[in-house]
């Protein structure tokens, strides 16, 4: 056994200063289950400031554009007078302009569509790269320019194109986010519940959309840029933590799994089994190239389902709190403060839909079934919510609470436990240097659906906010109808092996070829 534990020791100088320093106090070694814990709990508060930063954006809109009674001008933003003030109302120019929406929305695309570019190049790099150097620039650069959009409020800035590049800049470094947190998770935890954990783990999104509404909202009474400068701050002091005490893998720490996690497979059709972690010999092998992941069965269409999942979900996510303050309740227009609180209870269903559909899919061992049904139920629940979310208050929080549990469900599994599975699929053969190619690429494909449905709402709302939801609903149905193929796999291989086994069964389904 002296020989498995030599390469361990050596590995030691390459901890984190923070887990070298509580291993000080501690006298003793972190026990495997330790890290486990220290991962869930850094990379939680990791995304959800990622989260928080964007979210921002989705509050100030009502007070950067409070004229939204006026129809939009379908022209690209190279065509207007970048720096002139604009001359409608009482928001911020050039946003109180006639076109004021489209220059939101058009921000909104700038910034999701370097976002999507970013998440092929970060995966790329996460598969090669230290995950946690990646992680601290990205954080740390996020926090800087989310910051400087802020700084625009008391420097007096008025350029569309100041606020543009610097949305864009903020894409770029927000676009390691993902990919290096699912990764990291992935290093750490094997595929049985990974569904239920990672549905779990994943509220960190609506915890930091949650989190960051209530901190913009609360502080648009002192000017709507304190709204974007203590976001920024806080994700770069998350971003510092990070650096201090996130252990990337049990390789880069030299801890050793307990056994019955070492020795646990994981079933790819009959018969067919690999351990949920591999050996240090194992780091040496040659990343997955770009191409190669996207051959990987599964991958395409749960990325294509991605990108119409994701354009639903953006689209409440920067709009959701615009679209209440404009919309009258009982008779009764609410704040801009109270319409970005009031947004917080989508991000709560988000919450319990994500935990259900990891849930539901680890119980079924069926991940497209999950992610279809989730998807075809948000119909409903969206046109319900257009349609009487105007009725009371109560009857617009229930209604927008469960289209949150729709929407965000399938979202959140599919970024969270699809990605892993098939970063760990059968074809590589035990390589792990897979896991950030292949998240990249799904939510990457989801994050120019992101881009999209922002900015076609950006447009369309000032013509018909029910031309929104058709959209939105169009979207849902085309996600779930991408995911027809896999379904039918998954039910006939359920089939088979309950009429082999002479009952009904919960068994894993071979992944099918696509």
């Amino acid at each position: 056994m002296g020989s498995m534990f030599e390469p361990l020791l050596a590995t030691n100088y390459r901890k984190p200063l923070g887990i070298r320093f509580i291993e000080h106090i501690e006298q003793k070694t972190l026990s495997y289950k330790t890290y486990q814990a220290i991962v869930l709990i850094v990379t939680f508060c990791a995304y959800a400031s990622y989260h928080a930063t964007r979210k921002t954006t989705s509050v100030v809109k009502s007070a950067l554009d409070p004229e939204s009674d006026v129809s939009l001008k379908f022209s690209p933003w190279w065509r207007k007078n970048l720096g002139r003030p604009g001359s409608l109302g009482s928001g911020w120019a050039p946003f109180n302009r006639s076109d004021g929406t489209s220059l939101l929305g058009e921000i909104d695309v700038a910034f999701l569509g370097v976002y999507s570019i970013g998440m092929y190049f970060s995966g790329h790099l996460g598969d090669r790269l230290n995950l946690r150097i990646l992680l601290t620039v990205g954080m740390v650069g996020t926090g800087l320019f989310t910051a400087m959009y802020g700084v625009g409020y008391w420097a007096n800035i008025h350029m569309f194109s100041y606020f543009l590049i610097d949305q864009m800049l903020a894409g770029l470094f927000q676009s390691t986010g993902w990919p290096s947190v699912v990764a990291v998770v992935g290093n750490w935890f094997g595929k049985s519940k990974r569904g239920l954990i990672m549905g779990i783990w994943n509220a960190h999104t609506s915890v930091g959309n949650i989190v960051g509404s209530l901190v913009a909202s609360a502080l648009l009474a002192y000017g709507w840029g304190w709204s974007f400068v203590v976001p920024g701050l806080m994700i770069a002091f998350v971003g510092l933590v990070v650096f201090l005490i996130l252990p990337v893998s049990p390789e880069s720490v030299g801890s050793v799994a307990e056994e019955d996690q070492v020795h646990s497979p994981r079933k790819y059709g009959e018969g067919v089994t690999e351990p949920l972690l591999q050996s240090d010999t194992e780091d040496h092998k040659k990343a997955v190239g770009f191409i190669e992941a996207w051959k990987i069965p599964g991958v395409a269409p749960f990325a294509l389902c991605l990108f119409f999942a994701k354009l639903v979900a953006y689209t409440f996510l920067y709009w959701l709190p615009f679209y209440i303050s404009h919309t009258a309740i009982e008779g009764k227009y609410l704040s801009n403060a109270t319409a970005g609180n009031l947004s917080t209870i989508f991000d709560v269903g988000g919450v319990v839909g994500g935990i259900l559909a990891g849930h539901i899919s680890d119980h079924l061992n069926a991940r497209a079934i999950t992610a279809a049904s989730f998807m075809y139920c948000a119909i409903p629940a969206l046109f319900f919510y257009k349609s009487y979310g105007s009725v009371s208050l109560p009857v617009n929080i229930l209604l927008m609470f469960i289209a949150g549990i729709f929407v965000n469900g399938p979202y959140a599994l599919i970024t969270t436990a699809v990605s892993a599975d098939l970063g760990t699929h059968s074809s590589l053969k035990g390589n792990s240097k897979a896991l950030a190619t292949v998240t990249a690429i799904i939510d990457g494909t989801g994050s120019v659906g992101a881009a999209i449905g922002p900015l076609l709402t950006g447009y369309i709302s000032a013509k018909s906010w029910n031309a929104v939801f058709t959209m939105l609903m169009a979207s849902a149905l085309v996600a779930g109808l991408l995911l027809t193929r896999l379904v039918v796999a998954e039910v006939a291989a359920k089939f088979a092996e309950s009429s082999r086994q002479g009952g009904p069964t919960s068994v894993s389904p071979p992944q099918p070829e696509v």
